[in-house]
């Protein structure tokens, strides 16, 4: 007995030095066991738990606040017109970005002039005059006057109304006068009022006073050459308003392009990708699209083209994702048999979805020559006879 306890005061006394081997494996399994024997009420037992739970309560609180949000914006639009007015124009949206309109040779105009036209008091629009291909060696270091003098040459006139957001100087629309060009046209277009270097505040009647006005420059120089309006996406219906009114004051176009068009701005909004979280909202119509109206925004293709009386083509892509094709079917539907359009010709020209042309790249197809040819062919001598 006493040699037993001798021993064990030795063991404790023991002094301090290296660890034996074994000894840490042996503590750690014994604290193992030791965890593992724990009463599960223990706080070790809650961490995990508590992890998970403090996961779901912040994403709780993410949801919670982006539905606040959902909800709160429909409010804010009705209250705000304002905001409404700016998604319908995205002139603020300039793309592409770092461009001086000023210098068209930039974007691989070569034979494009800008000008500097003032419809209004306080309004003055940038405008770029492109020449037929065929006058590009004359057009070298030429000024104001010779692009002025040329459009009274042998060549027809296309008046180009773009869409919304962006520039004269985009991409895609740069493209397109690259394309008209070289079949022979007369490209002018322009930024309206509050887009581009264009100086003035955007509306609907101000961006049809705008194109009036470039129309009228157009005529007073050009001559007996046909003159012809194209409009695209938002540009149809600066383009319709436009021609409704040159048909009510008997001085018609020689022809009307409406590329991607819709039927009025109301059925193109609820149809837009952005209105897809909110299309069924209750009240959507009345937060969203009456205050479109009440802003003084209608864009009525629908209405426009019963009083429109020159001939008439719609190019629309069947794979558009912002303007549906079924609303550039509807309005030729509309249109067709109206009898405005009797002594004249109304086409409706699809690409198919499998073409990829969208929204915008109706340019790149190698049948746009063929068609523009045939139908402005017909239409020239329709408004001749």
């Amino acid at each position: 007995m006493r040699k037993r306890n001798e021993a064990v005061t030795l063991e404790h006394e023991r002094p301090a030095g290296p660890p034996e081997p074994g000894c840490s494996l042996r503590r750690g399994l014994r604290l193992a066991g030791a965890a593992s024997a724990r009463p599960p009420g223990e706080p070790a037992m809650k961490r995990p738990l508590g992890r998970r739970y403090g996961l779901w309560f912040r994403l709780r609180k993410l949801l919670i606040w982006l539905l606040g949000i959902y909800i709160a914006i429909p409010f804010l639009v009705k209250l705000c017109p304002a905001i409404q007015v700016k998604l319908v124009f995205l002139n603020f949206v300039r793309v592409p970005y770092f461009i001086d309109l000023k210098r068209p040779q930039d974007q691989g105009l070569n034979h494009t002039y800008n000008y500097y036209l003032q419809p209004e008091e306080d309004v003055s629009i940038g405008v770029w005059h492109t020449v037929p291909a065929a006058l590009w060696k004359d057009a070298q270091s030429k000024g104001q006057p010779w692009y002025e003098d040329t459009l009274g040459s042998n060549h027809p006139v296309i008046l180009y109304l773009h869409g919304n957001a962006g520039t004269r100087g985009g991409d895609h629309r740069v493209e397109l006068y690259k394309v008209l060009s070289s079949l022979g046209y007369h490209v002018v277009t322009f930024d309206y009022r509050g887009w581009g270097d264009s100086v003035g505040t955007p509306s609907e009647r101000g961006m049809t006073y705008d194109a009036l006005h470039v129309f009228d420059w157009i005529k007073a120089r050009s001559g007996d050459n046909p003159v012809y309006i194209w409009g695209h996406s938002l540009g149809t219906g600066v383009a319709t308003n436009l021609v409704r009114r040159l048909c009510e004051r008997e001085t018609p176009p020689d022809a009307l392009i409406l590329e991607s068009p819709f039927t009025n701005i109301r059925e193109e909004a609820k149809s837009h990708p952005f209105s897809v979280i909110y299309r069924y909202f209750p009240g959507f119509d009345w937060f969203f699209l009456d205050t479109i109206t009440m802003s003084g925004i209608k864009f009525a293709n629908d209405e426009n083209v019963k009083y429109i009386s020159c001939s008439l083509l719609i190019l629309h892509a069947e794979d558009d994702p912002v303007v549906p094709f079924h609303l550039g079917k509807k309005l030729y539907n509309i249109a067709a048999p109206s009898r405005s359009f009797r002594d004249y010709k109304v086409q409706f020209v699809p690409f198919h979805r499998d073409l990829g042309y969208r929204h915008k790249y109706i340019y790149r197809s190698p049948e746009l020559p063929r068609i523009l040819r045939e139908f402005l062919g017909k239409s020239e001598h329709a408004h001749h006879h």
